[in-house]
């Protein structure tokens, strides 16, 4: 079953892979304090409405259900489209037709905005499940979401502080170990090309045009892909320097990662300034290598300096590594959009805080951002339902 993205998110354009188990006998409660139902009771079909906070949400009951909650936290959306309810499909069949088939109710929702929004998605997806109760009876015996790409970050973030809502979390290619860590791998990525590939991209990765954004799938990925099939050897350099996974070095392969981690600078930069504050993007002590001369490289390649005031706001994106649920995470080694390496730094955050026990990570070797296969994913939900409901 293949997940096809229909919207640019975290990983625009990629083939994802979502399985889900069947149905699982339920037990105990959720923990989640609650006025006694009075809703309405639980039918076949879906609900549409709006989030106190304004986002959109839709939940939807099997015919029979087997008493356990799913809430989707979708990836990345373009900052500039329109406000919209997921539309993620498996193998053909839509996430809520699938994940309803097998007997779990499903809740998800826009956000409040898309673009970066995480910290804020985390209250979203809580008020959610806070709705499936107020509107209708029974609750859920258990809850646990099941987050994609910057979904995956919500998935996990609601895990640590929303531990009265959710029994569990699946984080799939998510940048969980530290959102710092992947804005500066996309800047670094930039800046680099503009430095072995001056003039392509107009502005800097901290002063992205319009032009470019608006431009950026006519005008610019266009122009990136053709610059480095001319120059295949500074093509070699860029992912030597920038460590950034491709599926080969032909300039072809090189050209379609480069594209796709530039469209997140090209489309996002402004965004990420506007939602924190300022630039949080600073290269000033940074070393490269991997270049044909370091010396040079390091001499002439663009510095710039992050804004004190957008660090602070910052933090709220950032994982702690208090868990008192379980969480499971799956990534591709080879994954250009959210290094792999996300996981090991997650996997010290948690290990300094609280058992091992509660923290599962799944690593499948393979290029592409959340390129899995339905058995993994499959394999990775089992897991965690295994830790939620034994």
């Amino acid at each position: 079953m293949n997940w096809t993205m229909t919207r640019r998110r975290l990983g625009s354009g990629a083939v994802l892979t979502l399985g889900l188990l069947g149905v699982l006998s339920c037990g105990g409660n959720d923990g989640l304090t609650s006025p006694p139902d009075s809703g309405e009771p639980v039918a076949a079909g879906c609900s549409n409405g709006l989030l106190p906070s304004g986002p959109l949400y839709r939940i939807c009951f099997p015919a029979t259900w087997n008493g356990i909650l799913v809430v989707y936290a979708h990836g990345y959306v373009d900052p500039r489209a329109p406000l919209a309810l997921p539309n993620d499909m498996i193998g053909g069949q839509s996430i809520e037709a699938t994940v309803t088939g097998m007997g779990y109710a499903y809740a998800t929702t826009s956000y409040r905005h898309n673009g970066l929004v995480a910290a804020e998605a985390v209250q979203d997806v809580t008020d959610l499940q806070i709705q499936v109760r107020k509107l209708f009876r029974p609750d859920p015996v258990k809850s646990v979401i099941v987050g994609v790409s910057e979904g995956g970050l919500v998935a996990v973030l609601a895990a640590e502080q929303a531990q009265e809502a959710f029994n569990g979390a699946l984080a799939l290619c998510g940048p969980v170990g530290s959102l710092r860590a992947e804005l500066d791998y996309l800047d670094d990525f930039r800046v680099v090309f503009d430095y072995l590939f001056p003039g392509v991209i107009p502005g800097s990765p901290i002063q992205v045009p319009a032009g470019v954004t608006n431009h950026w799938d006519d005008l610019y990925a266009p122009a990136v892909a053709a610059a480095i099939l001319l120059r295949p050897d500074a093509a070699r350099e860029l992912i030597a320097i920038t460590g950034a996974p491709v599926a080969s070095q032909s300039p072809v392969d090189i050209a379609t990662t480069a594209v796709s981690i530039l469209w997140y600078n090209a489309v996002g930069s402004t965004d990420v300034q506007a939602r924190l504050g300022g630039n949080p993007y600073d290269n000033t002590s940074r070393v490269y290598s991997g270049s044909s001369n370091d010396v040079a490289l390091n001499g002439l390649i663009a510095r710039f300096t992050a804004n004190p005031t957008a660090l602070a706001p910052l933090q709220a994106y950032e994982t702690a590594g208090f868990l008192r649920v379980p969480v499971v995470t799956l990534h591709t080694s080879g994954d250009p959009i959210v290094a792999v390496g996300q996981e090991s730094m997650y996997a010290v955050k948690v290990r300094q805080n609280v058992p091992a026990a509660f923290l599962d990570q799944i690593s499948v070797s393979r290029y592409g951002h959340c390129a899995f296969e339905a058995s993994e994913v499959l394999g990775a939900f089992s897991t965690l339902m295994g830790k939620v409901a034994p």
